[in-house]
């Protein structure tokens, strides 16, 4: 089976490379580099501690694993690889020095060899859900130790491995080490094929996540520039396909409670922001981009600011009132519910919050989160809010308490990645 699969990624490669190289037309960061998508790159002196985190939200979580592995072998380098452009770049503002960042290659054979024959990695550990099964393979044939950090497995990606069953099961059975999420993906990644000796429950790494401690100073200078004495939402990580035009209507309504107010609209993907710009000028919203000096005035006169910036979310965050987290009002899954929780602020987010279904149900059962369906929920839970500090303070104790009381699955993972490395 897996032979099967490993022709049919030889023929998707070139095709898949084509959509990459063509995305780079609009943002060139697809350009670089682009050699170490078929393991090309330069070889390390010595093996290293490989860690994989296919974009910005997983390279989040990997930060504080990094870090204290960073502490505890100072000498031995660690690489991070990464599949998009954004969570290169985020890696790269994260780590600095500290860590060598560069693609996964496709997975095929020959850019997998590659790939290892210039790492030369002495374990593995791969963020979430990432099956890919010439990878595992060569971590088999090479005896490289394989952790699956902060696994999750949803009910429906179960169904789709399923339909491949002897090729996941193989894959999952070269002494993979599953440290899940929670009870459920664990029993999952067990249905799937994982060793039941090897699978364990650690908790969901992103908990472990520290603010830097000058976050909360950073927001206070970008609210004192863009929104002086003005109330202040966030969109973060937000979406086309309707989720964008609910939240330009969301905040018309929202202005016509509270004239003053200033959304801060993050698309999630770079590629977009030109689009979402267009948009804004079709709407007729008046707007500033984060990227560009505003002209004199257009900063009281606008709207909304559109962040197409990388790398400032966060800060954004800390210096705002409320945060609405997207991809969870069009069947994205949502995003990082975490970040404004740990930063104190009350949060918004739609029905669409699988991709970290717990996490939303327990922030929302505590009363730090709440579930709005459309652009009239949004704007007028958005307004409410905005004239109640009490309700914001109160919904933003409960979501800090609850990142703080999960905590602990940095040391979990550790006490499973720390005897496969020094074995």
């Amino acid at each position: 089976m897996r032979y099967l699969y490993s022709f049919l990624t030889f023929l998707a490669a070139p095709l898949f490379s084509l959509v990459l190289l063509f995305r780079g037309l609009r943002d060139r960061t697809y350009w670089q580099n682009f050699g170490e998508r078929f393991g090309f790159g330069p070889a390390l002196p010595q093996p290293c501690i490989w860690v994989h985190a296919v974009s910005v939200g997983e390279v989040q979580a990997a930060a504080a694993l990094v870090n204290r592995l960073r502490e505890l072998y100072p000498d031995i380098p660690i690489v991070v690889t990464t599949f998009t452009p954004t969570g290169a770049g985020r890696a790269r503002a994260l780590f600095k020095d500290r860590a060598h960042v560069r693609y996964l290659p496709f997975d095929t054979p020959g850019a997998v060899h590659r790939f290892f024959k210039r790492i030369r990695p002495r374990i593995a550990v791969i963020f979430e859900t990432e099956l890919w099964p010439n990878l595992y393979h060569e971590c088999g044939r090479r005896r490289v130790p394989l952790v699956l950090a902060s696994a999750r497995l949803s009910a429906r990606s179960v169904g789709r491995y399923s339909r491949l069953g002897a090729l996941f099961r193989e894959t999952l059975a070269q002494g993979v080490v599953v440290a899940a999420q929670g009870e459920a993906d664990a029993t999952r990644f067990k249905a799937l094929g994982s060793d039941p000796g090897n699978t364990h429950v650690t908790g969901n790494l992103k908990f472990d996540f520290s603010v830097p401690p000058d976050t909360a100073e950073r927001g206070r200078a970008l609210r004192a520039y863009y929104a002086p004495g003005r109330p202040v939402w966030v969109a973060g990580s937000t979406h086309g396909g309707g989720e964008e035009e609910a939240l330009i209507e969301a905040q018309k309504i929202v202005r016509g409670q509270r004239p003053g107010a200033l959304l801060v609209m993050a698309p999630r993907h770079p590629n977009r922001f030109g689009e979402v710009a267009a948009q804004l000028v079709s709407r007729g919203v008046r707007f500033v981009r984060r990227s560009q000096v505003p002209a004199a005035g257009a900063i009281v006169e606008a709207e909304i600011l559109l962040l197409d910036s990388l790398g400032e979310l966060l800060d954004f965050y800390a210096g705002s009132d409320i945060a609405f987290v997207g991809g969870s009002l069009v069947p994205i899954g949502g995003h990082n519910l975490l970040e404004p929780a740990a930063l104190g602020l009350p949060i918004l987010t739609g029905p669409n919050t699988s991709n970290s279904a717990d996490v939303a149900r327990l922030l929302i059962e505590r009363g730090a989160a709440e579930v709005v369906r459309n652009p009239q929920e949004l704007a007028d839970k958005v307004a409410a809010l905005l004239a109640d500090p009490a309700a914001r303070a109160r919904m933003g104790a409960q979501g800090r308490a609850f990142v703080d009381a999960n905590k602990g699955a940095l040391q979990k993972l550790l006490g499973l990645v720390v005897p496969l490395i020094e074995q």
